[in-house]
């Protein structure tokens, strides 16, 4: 065995040392049943904070697609009388 498989094995065997001790094993907020300390609130305002960036995104786009309908809903209505004006055919 190599330099580098010792240190690869060391590591595991450390991981799995930390990985089996209980008192790092604490349940979340939400899991533990305190629905108002401070863990709870910090979880709430990540919760809110996503969810106020993926609105905002969301109306972003969703504006973008406003501005485009009305840019081509213009851009129709600038373009038809000039049309008709140049036209030279009579019904």
């Amino acid at each position: 065995m190599n330099r580098r498989q010792g240190t690869k094995c060391l590591w595991l065997a450390l991981i799995l040392v930390l990985a089996t001790q209980p008192q790092l094993l604490w349940a979340c907020a939400a899991c533990y049943g305190q629905d108002s300390g401070p863990m709870a609130r910090g979880m709430n305002w990540g919760i809110f904070s996503m969810l106020a960036i993926i609105v905002s995104v969301l109306l972003a786009i969703a504006g973008f697609f406003i501005y485009l309908v009305n840019r081509s809903a213009q851009s129709r209505a600038a373009a038809v009388p000039g049309q008709l004006a140049s036209s030279s055919e009579t019904f």
